[in-house]
């Protein structure tokens, strides 16, 4: 049975920092910046240039500092000026690139994690050093899983570090998919038993209305500590409710999947670069983590055994799954095929086709007479399609 690697970040606070860590924050920082300079002055993108061309002179200035922080700030620096560059030639970015954040990148030779213990071992210019953290229930999961890179990241709330953890696991062979079409205010699924699931999750109108709620206290509060306070506090209420909202929703996707074995998705990386809409619907759609709930539905799905895959998005909503002519609009959010009569809901048409591009890119023949639902004259309304969650809250 063929293996898969999953990789998943988990979040650890550190318990009363020692002070010395600010003069090692401050160390690092001034370490990524002269090899960003250094970078943006010389047009270097490649790591091992970066760190040939600087490595002898900052290990003679920083000579008591462990050697992994340099090849780290390397990395760091590399990474950094690579993103500056892009953005650049978008016109998005001008001037000279610039670390800001107290973060530190931490490799296997820097730190050790002990999950049982509840401590961190950490390399400095001084020594090891012992950090407690405070423990949470979901780090008992990772026990097993194998520590890779981690980061130190200072904040108003404290000394975190954000580790690594990755995991092989076996993933079956698939007998069939199920396919996931995502939206701003539904998923709905094309089972390979010919059914259809809907579920209503209201993301946009939550999303929304955090959004409204912010503009308010921008326009009320002119700048301070409390609109700061009050924009990261509602912020932070509206990525806790939608990550509760992806987990909940990826739990079910997964079961109902299991017993097929395999998940198709869209593959929507460069979706962003395509938008062109009004700047109302421009906003809607940059607000929405579609990336993020797929990622979520990945490693839940690995997690059980079963396959993902992603398929290519073009023209999924527009393509009869029966002949493949191009559907018109015939209703609101209707489809219908002059070509055949068939005449569906556009999320259904859009996960069917999901389905069917995952059939054909494992090799699976898929004949016109094999559709997945036959209904009296080819039509698949929304009233054919079943709800598991009305509403979310």
């Amino acid at each position: 049975m063929p293996s898969e690697t999953i990789k998943l970040t988990a979040k650890f606070k550190l318990k009363e920092p020692p002070k010395g860590l600010d003069e090692l924050f401050q160390t690092y920082w001034e370490i990524v910046n002269y090899l960003i300079t250094h970078a943006f002055e010389n047009n270097v993108t490649s790591f091992y240039r970066l760190k040939k061309e600087t490595y002898k002179g900052l290990r003679k200035e920083y000579h008591e500092l462990p050697s992994h922080y340099l090849y780290t700030a390397c990395q760091m620096a590399t990474s950094i000026f690579k993103s500056f560059r892009k953005r650049r030639k978008k016109g998005k970015a001008k001037g000279k690139p610039v670390f800001k954040k107290e973060v530190i990148m931490l490799d296997d030779h820097l730190f050790k994690l002990d999950l049982g213990k509840g401590v961190i071992k950490l390399s400095t210019p001084k020594g090891r050093i012992l950090l407690e953290f405070y423990p949470a229930s979901y780090h008992e999961k990772f026990k097993g899983w194998k520590v890779g890179q981690a980061w130190l990241v200072k904040t108003p709330k404290g000394v975190f570090l954000n580790v690594v953890f990755s995991k092989e696991v076996e993933v079956s062979e698939p007998e069939a998919f199920v396919g996931v079409d995502l939206n701003e205010n539904n998923v709905t699924l094309s089972l390979p038993n010919g059914e259809f699931v809907q579920i209503i999750t209201h993301e946009r109108e939550i999303r929304t209305g955090y959004f409204v709620k912010r503009r308010k206290i921008q326009r009320k509060i002119r700048g301070g500590k409390r609109r700061k306070e009050l924009l990261e506090k509602y912020g932070q209420r509206e990525r806790n409710r939608l990550n509760d909202l992806y987990h909940k929703l990826a739990n079910k996707i997964v079961e109902l999947a299991e017993k097929y074995g395999g998940i198709a998705l869209e593959d929507l990386t460069k979706i962003r670069d395509s938008i062109r809409y009004s700047a109302e619907m421009n906003g809607r759609l940059h607000r929405w983590s579609f990336r993020k709930f797929q990622s979520i539905i990945e490693y839940k799905a690995k997690l059980r055994g079963v396959r993902v895959v992603f398929v290519n998005p073009a023209f999924t909503s527009s393509l009869c799954p029966v002949c493949g002519g191009k559907l018109s609009p015939n209703g609101h959010r209707v489809l219908k095929c002059l070509n055949c009569g068939f005449e569906a809901d556009r999320d259904v048409v859009g996960s069917w086709n999901i389905r069917l591009r995952a059939l054909k890119m494992w090799g699976v023949t898929v004949p016109p007479e094999s559709q997945p639902m036959k209904m009296g004259g080819w039509k698949v309304s929304r009233n054919d399609v079943y709800a598991l969650y009305k509403s979310y809250g």
